[in-house]
């Protein structure tokens, strides 16, 4: 099976790489806008018809789209996340290979939920930002193209690799911080709330069997169990053998700032940790996984102290 990559070199990208380069029936070719893709193509500017000649020339089987921004303002998002999902989408009808596509999705695209529940596919998308609403819009454009198609809403995604950025990325960039300058205390915020995370390299073993799959429409991956981001804290500050003492402080009040200031401009303990959680789901997040269950046989392996140890190991590294 010829299969098509794009984004291989992305956060979630290089673990479906591995997954399916460890498949002796793929044949894997990897598309980007990096020096190191077989082929060198940027979606958010290229056109249609030059991915549709480069399609009929490869002829793949699958596509799997992995590519997209997950900052920036709303013009830049919805350049990267739906203009070029927008063209993956046009030069496969235009295609004559007949490639299915799976294109990974987000758990931003529902937006904030009611604590305690679990979102499955058929609930109301309601994204509470913009790069909700670009990833959204790309799941719409995939559902209404008429391919054969499947979405990918992948939760809160953990595990090594994790970007330096993120909530996680910023936890463990803090703890690092303070066992190198032997701080005893250690003062967070915005740790109040619950998100479902799922080890990356589950979500590759989700997209290979999606890959497989003769399954259409949107598919939830998570672990199907929210946590505390003050719990994760905890694990993340056992498994690095912190023996200081964590603080948890309010969240600052008025607008949301995605990342707090320059270190210097901050009390040296205080982790840049945005608040509230930087997705525009509110308080609580947590998915329903039976469909991915059901339809693509998959469940989650890795649990949480796996991935936070991985990140954990990854940030020691910089000690």
């Amino acid at each position: 099976m010829r299969v098509l990559l794009i984004g291989a070199n992305g956060y979630l990208g290089r673990f479906v790489a591995d997954r399916l380069l460890a498949d002796p029936a793929v044949q894997l070719t990897a598309l980007g806008r990096g020096d190191d893709a077989d082929v060198r193509f940027d979606l958010a500017s290229g056109s249609p018809g030059a991915l549709t000649r480069f399609l009929d020339a490869v002829h793949p089987g699958v596509v799997i789209n992995c590519a997209g921004a997950i900052r920036g303002g709303a013009r830049e998002l919805a350049r990267h996340n739906t203009v070029a999902v927008a063209t993956v989408c046009e030069a496969l009808r235009r295609s004559g290979c007949g490639a299915r596509l799976v294109q990974i999705g987000c758990g931003a695209e529902y937006g904030p939920s009611q604590p305690g529940s679990s979102t499955a596919e058929d609930a109301v998308p309601r994204p509470g930002g913009p790069y909700g609403v670009s990833k959204l819009a790309a799941t719409e454009l995939v559902l209404g193209s008429g391919l054969d198609a499947v979405v990918l809403r992948v939760f809160s995604p953990a595990g090594p690799g994790t970007p330096a950025g993120s909530p996680l990325g910023r936890l463990a960039e803090a703890l690092r911080r303070a066992m190198q300058s032997g701080d005893g205390e250690l003062k967070l915020g915005g740790l109040g709330v619950q998100r479902d995370f799922v080890d990356v390299r589950d979500v590759a073993r989700a997209v290979h069997a999606a890959s497989l799959s003769a399954a259409q429409g949107v598919i939830n991956i998570g672990s199907g169990r929210a946590v505390r981001l003050r719990d994760a804290a905890a694990v993340l500050a056992r498994v690095a053998g912190y023996g200081g003492a964590l603080h948890e402080l309010d969240g600052p009040p008025g607008p949301v700032r995605p990342v707090i200031g320059h270190p210097r401009q901050e009390s040296e303990h205080a982790a840049p940790i945005a608040y509230p959680y930087p997705d525009g789901c509110g308080s609580w997040q947590q998915a329903d996984v039976r469909t991915a269950r059901d339809r693509l046989g998959w469940r989650p392996r890795i649990n949480l102290e796996e991935s936070l140890a991985d990140i954990w190991m990854e940030a020691a590294c910089r000690i």
